[in-house]
């Protein structure tokens, strides 16, 4: 019957997530699949967090509550917590349809040398009524490296940690979460998981429901530990893909993510900017264009990125 029906654990980090958890729990206690496990680790929550996860009755479910360690520390602790063959790391906040953890082990079978992906899409302001299934995806089965290289080519990657359904040798293999990192840890994680892998898996019914709409605050981007962390997570990342293929799409791909780096980062933390910029020579350069719509847009045509990102942030900061 194990064959069959593998243990499947959900590790769920979980910070402050009162407002969106019994949501995203009810879309593990919904799955058709019932032979899972939920550890969902308390990261130093205060808000209501703890009180809500206290009031879970599913034997399936496991709650630890440690001290506010980090994301990557949570998501650590949850899988040594856990004992499932199979392992799916999800944020707090999002939904997997009903089947999803169903299809995934049907398409993974008995195989542990591939990853399972998923479909996705975006909702807004919390409303399911706004959700839409992107069309920007990887939609076949393919070599992890040529997933990574299409999936970052000349567009942003999601690598959302829902997505994926993860044998536990793959992850012994590729080691887990870096705890040094906080922004855009997922980044250099999964990259570094699916180089282990022989094959992505794409699995068309199963969907992710990704929440979204909340942009990045300001203090996100002037806080130094998120700019550093993001920094590293992407050199770490671009050294992962260049250590496995060192050919021009691979560096291509590299000097693009240090551009969105400046983009998103300029113009705070000039050392880390000018380090980026650096990256960006050495891997050819980046055609990468500035992220804008709307007004910030046509202030990018009439001024330049630089100066427009200048002018909002002095307009932002006093506020």
């Amino acid at each position: 019957m194990e064959k069959d029906t593998p243990l499947v654990s959900v590790c769920m980090p979980a910070y402050n997530a009162g407002k969106y958890i019994t949501d995203t729990v009810s879309s593990i206690t919904s799955q058709s699949y019932t032979n899972w496990e939920l550890i969902i680790v308390n990261d130093g929550s205060t808000d209501n967090t703890a009180g809500i996860l206290k009031q879970l009755t599913d034997p399936r479910i496991k709650v630890f509550h440690q001290e506010n360690k980090g994301q990557c520390a949570a998501a650590n602790q949850a899988f040594q917590l856990s004992k499932g063959t199979l392992i799916k790391f999800m944020d707090a906040d999002d939904l997997i349809s009903p089947h999803f953890i169903a299809e995934q082990v049907h398409r993974l079978g008995s195989r542990k040398d591939a990853i399972a992906s998923a479909s996705w899409g975006r909702f807004y302001d919390d409303d399911l009524q706004t959700f839409k299934l992107s069309d920007d995806m990887i939609t076949h089965d393919c070599k992890p490296i040529d997933w990574l290289a299409n999936s970052m080519y000349n567009r942003q990657s999601m690598m959302q940690c829902a997505l994926w359904l993860i044998p536990r040798e793959l992850l012994d293999q590729s080691g887990l979460w870096n705890e040094e990192l906080s922004l855009i840890n997922d980044f250099e994680f999964f990259i570094r998981v699916l180089l282990c892998a022989r094959q992505v898996l794409f699995t068309p019914k199963s969907i992710l429901y990704y929440r979204s709409g909340v942009a990045n605050s300001l203090s996100s981007l002037q806080s130094r530990a998120g700019a550093v962390s993001a920094y590293k997570s992407i050199d770490q990342g671009v050294s992962h893909l260049l250590s496995f293929e060192g050919s021009p799409r691979i560096k291509k791909i590299g000097a693009d993510c240090f551009q969105t780096y400046i983009y998103m980062f300029y113009p705070y933390h000039k050392d880390l900017i000018h380090n980026a910029e650096l990256r960006v020579r050495e891997l050819g350069g980046s055609n990468s264009p500035f992220p804008a719509g709307g007004i910030t847009r046509i202030m990018a045509k009439t001024f330049g990125w630089k100066l427009t990102k200048r002018i909002k942030a002095l307009y932002t900061h006093g506020r």
